[in-house]
């Protein structure tokens, strides 16, 4: 394990107890009478991943000196909200391969997803109104719609090959950055933080969330499937143009661009080893990742208007670290 990964960890170690609390929330709010609600429900969280939502509610919350409980029921709203998108993306995107193993979609059936994810959705406006806040409602039922709206956005831009840097932020910043930022954010409502403290909590939350799927994005030209879990090149063949091959098209010889265009309008995958030698021999893939280092670093900056203690320490490491990601 590197320097990096170790900080990571012991950022997450802060974390540990809070998070068996929110294991608790979620086993006990999946419980349904419907059999196969539960059991693919189940079947999508205990697959694992990363639970940088939760767990950025948890830290923010440890930063600010949150003494409640409210923080593990929130945390749990955001996973299931998170779990939600998972099971409605990998139906729209057709994807077969998640986290190491077939997509929810794929052992299931699409309609079961869907109607599961639909559950989920419910189930998370049902414990939000436990907070009895009505800005804790307002703040998470902003950003599913946010996250719907950029669903459709990126919908629409399937197979695009103009799409330009502005408008591929625009997607992530709503598909993915909105429930880091409604994450951070739900922590300073909980304490009843000053304007300031919020905005800087949101802040961190969205640079985080747009440094985490601009590192996903590169991951799709530099990594392996046994180490990231899904299957390379998935993004080529669901015509996503993304910043690595964003930046390649700009950077590339005439001859270079018209193969990564035309791999974008017709979501082809037969050129994928050559696409991949476009966006490294044009700088596309360190360009991209000097994105989301700047990303990292509006995250970092943001956090000098937080307390400083052992919850900031971390959330600045979790910021370092995604530099580093390879999974």
């Amino acid at each position: 394990m590197t320097a990096t990964a170790n900080t990571a960890a012991s950022a997450l170690e802060l974390i540990a107890r809070d998070m068996g609390e929110v294991d608790q929330v979620i086993a006990q709010r999946l419980d349904s009478s419907v059999p196969l609600v539960g059991q693919i429900s189940q079947y999508i969280i205990a697959a694992g991943g990363k639970r940088l939502r939760p767990a950025l509610l948890l830290l923010t919350a440890g930063a600010l000196n949150y003494q409640g409980t409210q923080h593990h029921n929130l945390a749990a709203v955001v996973e299931f909200i998170h779990t939600a998108t998972l099971l409605h993306d990998d139906v729209v995107d057709e994807s077969t391969l998640r986290r190491g193993r077939a997509t929810a979609n794929e052992a299931f059936g699409n309609p079961a997803s869907v109607l599961v994810g639909d559950f989920l959705y419910s189930r998370a406006f049902q414990m939000m109104v436990d907070a009895n806040d009505m800005r804790i409602m307002q703040t998470l039922a902003d950003a599913t719609n946010v996250i719907a709206e950029g669903e459709v956005l990126q919908l629409m831009n399937m197979h695009d090959a103009s799409l330009d840097e502005a408008a591929y932020l625009r997607v992530i910043r709503s598909k993915t950055a909105k429930l880091f930022e409604a994450s951070a954010r739900l922590a300073a409502i909980l304490t009843q933080s000053s304007a300031e403290v919020e905005d800087a909590c949101a802040t961190y939350g969205q640079a985080l969330g747009t440094a985490f799927q601009v590192i996903d994005d590169v991951l799709d030209y530099a990594g392996n499937s046994a180490e990231m879990g899904k299957n390379i090149g998935d993004d080529l063949r669901e015509g996503k143009a993304t910043l690595p091959l964003i930046i390649g098209m700009q950077r590339g010889t005439p001859e270079q661009a018209a193969t990564i265009r035309h791999a974008i309008e017709h979501g082809e995958t037969e050129k994928l080893p050559q696409i991949i030698d476009i966006v490294r021999s044009t700088g596309a893939l360190e360009a991209t990742q000097q994105a989301a280092a700047a990303e990292a670093q509006r995250a970092m900056d943001a956090l000098q208007r937080l307390p400083v203690n052992a919850y900031t320490q971390g959330m600045h490491q979790l910021a370092a670290q995604l530099l580093e990601r390879r999974t």
